[in-house]
């Protein structure tokens, strides 16, 4: 069965965040709406209906695409216009090497760099993040795994690893999104995040180190399950 047959209908909601310029809130919206398929995987969009979709002008716009682009959350095609990329199971797997490897690194950098006002982030994090196992709520998952994510980067203040980590997040959000109703366990996976950003707070690298192979190890299973499930 494609992913596409399998996507949700639930619209996604905009994240008019205070102190955003244009171009961040519209790569925010543009972004959340890709991974929770708002935006479908192999569908055309364009600059004019986006912007006034979101009330947005078209230089933001343009600017936010190019970054989802670089992402390869759409491909842009030269006086063809812009397609929402499609879902490929093999370059997911590839992905998940390097995961591994490059957030278990941000995982322990944070925890040993992390200020005292970030680790109290983390562990209100660690918080919302169970909220969200309890109440099942994807959306209210995905935006706290987005914020997770950029904050864990800001505190391992590595440039090259937030290089890195800027060109997976949202294709391994959006992937587990459209698989995780058919292979994987919501309430578990926000509990595992959870787990990361609390060892985070308390200043504890190693424990971040192995929540994060123990979260990697749960999503690599899902993934392989999800490929199983497609015959």
């Amino acid at each position: 069965m494609s992913a596409r047959k399998k996507t949700a209908t639930k619209p996604a909601r905009t994240t008019k965040g205070a102190g955003l310029s244009l171009t961040d809130r519209a790569y925010r919206d543009l972004e959340e709406m890709i991974v929770t398929l708002t935006l479908l995987p192999g569908s055309a969009v364009s600059e004019t209906a986006l912007s006034q979709s979101l009330g947005i002008g078209r230089t933001p716009i343009r600017e936010a695409l190019q970054r989802l682009a670089r992402e390869r959350l759409v491909t842009i095609l030269p006086r063809r216009g812009i397609i929402v990329s499609e879902i490929n199971i093999k370059s997911q797997l590839r992905l998940l090497e390097v995961r591994r490897e490059v957030e278990r690194l941000v995982a322990r950098s944070a925890a040993r760099r992390a200020n005292a006002e970030e680790r109290t982030r983390f562990l209100e994090l660690a918080r919302e993040f169970e909220k969200s196992a309890k109440t099942n709520d994807d959306v209210a998952f995905m935006r706290v795994d987005r914020e997770f994510n950029e904050f864990s980067v800001k505190a391992a203040r590595n440039e090259f690893a937030a290089g890195a980590m800027s060109l997976m997040h949202s294709l391994s959000r959006r992937f587990w999104y459209i698989h995780y109703k058919q292979a994987a366990d919501l309430p578990l996976t926000a509990k595992l995040h959870a787990d990361i950003a609390r060892a985070i707070g308390a200043g504890d690298p190693a424990g971040a180190g192995k929540a994060m192979d123990k979260l990697i190890d749960t999503v690599a299973k899902f993934t392989r399950d999800t490929v199983m499930a497609d015959f």
